[in-house]
């Protein structure tokens, strides 16, 4: 015959495990759906990233505006190499007059970056004038004062 503690004792456990059965379970319930939700926001980040880098690449490639000014400066990378060779300058010497580096003039015209709007004033001023002109203000500039 068991002993009446033991019986008491089993009896007990039972109820604890079926309260604990019944108090986890919403938990349990609320823990899946958190991770079904986790995991739609993770693959609509994926869309969304994917789309910005779209986007990015398509806004590269628009004209720059400026809200100061009422005229555009635009930037083409192969415009720039092309009146680098024009004026027959070396990249060294082009950054000189843009008062930036020859990587820099590199990066641009490899599009791997833009001129910022300051720079782009500088480009567009080379625009106008002649390797003449070109020649007066790299020796203006190499010269120290």
């Amino acid at each position: 015959m068991p002993n009446i503690a033991s019986v008491l004792k089993e009896e007990v456990v039972r109820l604890a495990r079926k309260e604990l059965r019944t108090a986890t379970e919403g938990l349990k319930k609320a823990a899946a759906a958190h991770r079904t939700e986790i995991a739609a926001l993770k693959r609509r980040i994926l869309v969304l990233e994917k789309g910005l880098a779209r986007g990015e690449k398509k806004r590269a490639a628009a004209p720059v505006e400026t809200p100061e000014d009422a005229t555009r400066i635009r930037f083409s990378a192969k415009r720039l190499a092309r009146q680098r060779e024009k004026l027959g300058l070396s990249a060294a010497d082009m950054g000189l007059l843009l008062g930036v580096s020859a990587q820099t003039v590199y990066n641009w015209e490899a599009e791997k970056s833009r001129p910022r709007r300051s720079q782009l004033a500088a480009i567009a001023a080379l625009r106008g004038i002649g390797k003449r002109q070109v020649k007066v203000r790299l020796e203006a500039l190499a010269t120290p004062q």
